[in-house]
């Protein structure tokens, strides 16, 4: 049974920085696609970043430059470091994992819907 726990979340002031981590056990394969996610109250779901076992990454505009996403294999743990961060990033943010992937990081980060198993979710937010 795969499992996916994020930790890392908190409360920073615009500018700051937060590194968010996640571990997914329970699947040993090389291949995979896995991703962060958030939701901001009332809105939906969005694709943050991506990242797949070609080694190709994905991002939504609003955070390129600011945002990146990378996997440790040796620990099964993806992480997202955040810098420059807005309070428009304030949001939950989830860890996704689509295993084993049937997508790439580029498809997966528009298709959230579509990612097979999910975190509970770390808050992070993000004060003026």
């Amino acid at each position: 049974q795969v499992q996916v726990v994020e930790s890392g979340g908190g409360s920073v002031q615009a500018g700051g920085s937060l590194r968010l981590s996640c571990v997914v056990s329970g699947y040993t394969d090389s291949s995979y696609c896995m991703g962060w996610f958030r939701q901001a109250p009332g809105k939906e779901r969005e694709g943050v970043a991506t990242i797949d076992s070609d080694g190709i990454t994905s991002y939504a505009d609003s955070v390129k430059g600011r945002f990146t996403i990378s996997k440790d294999n040796a620990k099964n743990t993806l992480y997202l470091q955040m810098n420059s961060l807005k309070p428009e990033d304030t949001a939950m943010y989830y860890c996704a994992a689509d295993l084993p992937p049937r997508m790439t990081a580029i498809q997966a980060l528009h298709m959230y819907y579509a990612m097979d198993y999910w975190g509970k979710g770390t808050l992070v937010t993000i004060s003026s």
